[in-house]
């Protein structure tokens, strides 16, 4: 081992797979790979999807889902951990179980629904995301309609209905709160970072594209990898936001699907 030598850090995402390879496992493993960080997976439920539309769900049981978490923690050790798609209040609540004994960096992004309308949580869930996660987290990154749905109200249609959301947020326990405000209308598309002493609006204009598919995911495990390589929260979140931005602005360089295809998560590679 030379002075030079930099041991790569290892990241679990906790999610469904796609099977169009745009969101999901699929797009947290590239997300990983291409930050620089080894990617290790248990998987929630394999899907049927393109990029017109989810045909088919087959949920994995929870008691498998903690097999794997199991083999992956009694051999790899695990910088940071992003949980996307859970389906169902027992997987939450497995996944919760496991988690919670552990010292670790927690990214949730609370998928609810896919960018083609399909539920992703069943109602039940929110409950036990609510009561059980979402305070073990390190951060959390919902977008507008996924916070209304946590806290049982309308979605906010300005910049500063979503500080007051984020507060909100904050209060059921998660360290820090990355609202995503893309569903906002305008030109702008701002977020909102929230530790509990300040707000930070990152800022960035839309880019014209229908390739967005995935950006979620993508995200949120921009995030975990750059956590699990030691960054602080705000930081990971602004190193998170100029990637996807640049995985957007190259998603047209893709040629997959006809519908809303990936964004391009080696832009920078390729």
């Amino acid at each position: 081992m030379t002075d030079s030598y930099k041991q790569i850090a290892n990241a679990l995402t906790i999610a469904g797979s796609d099977s169009g390879g745009g969101a999901g496992i699929q797009a947290d493993l590239k997300t990983f790979s291409a930050l620089g960080v080894y990617g290790a997976s248990v998987i929630t439920a394999l899907t049927a999807q393109n990029t017109h539309a989810v045909t088919g769900v087959f949920p994995v049981t929870p008691e498998f889902v903690l097999q794997q978490l199991e083999t992956v923690f009694d051999d790899i050790h695990i910088d940071a951990v992003k949980t996307g798609m859970l389906g169902g209040p027992e997987m939450v609540r497995t996944v919760a179980e496991f988690v919670r004994p552990r010292q670790l960096a927690l990214v949730v992004d609370p998928v609810m629904i896919s960018k083609s309308g399909n539920a992703l949580l069943s109602p039940d869930a929110i409950s036990v995301l609510v009561d059980e996660l979402l305070p073990l987290a390190s951060l959390i990154t919902p977008n507008l309609p996924e916070a209304a749905a946590i806290l049982g109200c309308d979605e906010p249609q300005t910049l500063t209905e979503m500080k007051a959301i984020a507060e909100q947020l904050l209060k059921l326990g998660p360290q820090q709160v990355l609202l995503k405000g893309g569903h906002l209308i305008g030109e702008e598309s701002p977020d909102i970072f929230y530790d509990g002493s300040d707000f930070i609006i990152f800022e960035a204009n839309r880019i014209d594209t229908k390739n967005t598919h995935g950006t979620g995911c993508t995200l949120a495990s921009a995030i975990t990898a750059f956590l699990a390589k030691g960054e602080s929260a705000q930081n990971a979140v602004a190193k998170s936001k100029q990637y996807i931005s640049a995985a957007i602005k190259h998603a047209d360089n893709l040629n997959v699907g006809s519908g809303h295809g990936p964004v391009n998560h080696f832009h920078a590679l390729w």
